[in-house]
């Protein structure tokens, strides 16, 4: 076989269609759609406190650490990129994992 029957041979081949489908993501019917998408709201809300409660966490630690404490200081002010990161990843999820879908 000529590499040049095998080259159009591998082209046919991978030209198809595959073979396991791909359907569109659809909510499922009845009321699990609206549980889980009241289920998600409740998990966002508990990130968002979450976030909120370790803000306030590295400031008190900042403003303790501030006499004598300089480790202290520098473990909330270090802190504060992990919070915002993780602040962001929460309130961009959504459109994190439609960006990556598509």
């Amino acid at each position: 076989m000529s590499f040049h029957a095998l080259l159009t041979e591998l082209n046919g081949w991978l030209a198809q269609p595959p073979l396991v489908p791909d359907p569109p993501p659809a909510a499922p019917p009845g009321k699990l759609a609206a549980a889980t998408n009241t289920l998600l709201g409740w998990m966002k809300w508990g990130g968002l406190v979450g976030a909120v409660g370790a803000l306030i966490a590295a400031g008190i630690m900042m403003a303790i650490g501030r006499r004598n404490r300089n480790n202290m200081a520098i473990e909330g002010a270090v802190s504060l990129p992990w919070v915002v990161g993780g602040l962001a990843l929460i309130l961009g999820s959504a459109s994190l994992v439609g960006f990556l879908l598509q």
